[in-house]
């Protein structure tokens, strides 16, 4: 999908190269609904509002059976909802709601009993600066996002598969930046690179979880930290049309589970560190300025420690 995504960026800065550069695209010509995953810098104007509403499907090709170390095989579908609901209270300081779902369909084993909601994120945002044509400096903003553990993530039974939430409050903080180049043909590329680390909470577990215990289980997780760095580039190919690119490095330190057994033996085991790299290339299109949809997909093509999965998606970006 990636090799797409460049041909297309290619064939369009072609097909536009001999505009002259006098007649290069202003920033009111373009309409930008977002890429796949990396935040705006921005914030919104004092009293209006955005609504963004996510809907994904992650496939996992396949999972690892840990009690007879062996792998399985089999697609799992993860549907899932997430929406932003931002608000701005002032031109620079901007609040946002985050509520998920979720619908599990695992490889073996029971699907959800039913829509279930995930966990709940408080995100709030203040711009530091706003880029200027003609300056150097980009918009930037600090983020502060508290998601609290709304979702079901233990007592499962012999449904793993409702478990929708991670059981943990968990503190994201994150400096955000976008700037725009012209190239050469006039038309602007958009640029985000956001840096964000989070940390959560002990979570206390009993019975099966999210975690892989089993019933009888009683004690804790204790989740590892994880850094992410995001960078996407949006070119505008018409004023309607634009094509996107997320490209995102995550690292997630250990996650250990202590407690004891349903025999009331000891119980310690550890995740392990992982990385993985990730692309989401995505098409735009931009009904009118305040409304736009997003089409896109994303894929993990490298790492270490982490399951491979696809996720396909699709999200309408309306501003008032």
């Amino acid at each position: 999908m990636h090799k797409i995504f460049f041909s297309l960026l290619f064939a369009a800065s072609s097909a536009a190269a001999q505009v002259p550069a006098a007649q290069r695209q202003s920033l009111d010509e373009a309409w930008w609904t977002g890429p796949m995953l990396a935040n705006s810098a921005s914030t919104l104007p004092r009293g209006h509002f955005l609504i963004e509403p996510y809907f994904y499907d992650v496939r996992g090709e396949a999972t690892f059976d840990r009690d007879v170390k062996r792998h399985k095989t089999g697609r799992s579908h993860s549907y899932g909802s997430l929406t932003y609901m931002t608000y701005g209270v002032t031109d620079t300081f901007s609040l946002s709601l985050i509520p998920t779902f979720g619908y599990n369909e695992p490889a073996q084993g029971l699907s959800s009993s039913g829509i279930g909601m995930g966990d709940l994120s408080v995100h709030a945002q203040y711009r530091l600066s706003q880029f200027r044509p003609g300056h150097w400096l980009p918009t930037i903003s600090l983020a502060l996002q508290q998601t609290l553990p709304t979702g079901q993530y233990d007592r499962l039974g012999e449904r793993a598969s409702d478990g929708f939430g991670s059981g943990a409050n968990s503190t994201l903080l994150g400096i955000y930046s976008q700037t725009y180049f012209w190239m050469p043909n006039g038309r602007i590329l958009r640029m985000r690179l956001n840096l964000t680390k989070t940390f959560s909470d002990r979570v206390h577990l009993t019975d099966a979880s999210v975690y892989g215990t089993d019933d009888g289980f009683r004690g804790t997780a204790q989740p590892g930290a994880s850094f992410v760095a995001n960078a996407a580039w949006e070119y505008s190919v018409t004023r309607q049309w634009v094509l996107a690119l997320d490209a995102v490095y995550r690292h997630t330190h250990n996650t250990r589970v202590r407690g004891f057994d349903a025999r009331g033996a000891a119980t310690v085991f550890d995740s392990g560190p992982s990385r993985s790299f990730a692309l989401a290339p995505a098409v735009e299109y931009n009904i009118n300025a305040n409304v736009g949809v997003l089409l896109g997909v994303r894929a993990i093509v490298a790492g270490r420690n982490t399951s491979g999965h696809v996720t396909p998606a699709i999200a309408v970006n309306i501003v008032r």
